[in-house]
């Protein structure tokens, strides 16, 4: 079989480079900007937006009068 291989921009340092199986760090070009962009997400500059669920609206406060 004959593949492709697409060029592809890395998402950290912005260099071209090849998807391909070869390229082990892929969608990175290098170990370098891989582990750098995990620190980031780590040190959490990356942040995925949580989208409220409409369900928890309809939860009761709980009542802070115990007096058992």
């Amino acid at each position: 079989m004959d593949m492709k291989k697409e060029k592809i921009v890395c998402p950290y340092c912005g260099k071209t480079n090849t998807w391909a199986p070869g390229n082990i760090y892929r969608p990175f070009c290098s170990e370098r900007c891989k582990l750098i962009d995990l620190g980031d997400w780590a040190d959490e500059k990356f942040r995925i937006p949580l989208q409220p669920d409409s369900s928890e609206d309809n939860i009761p406060e709980p009542d802070d009068d115990n007096d058992t």
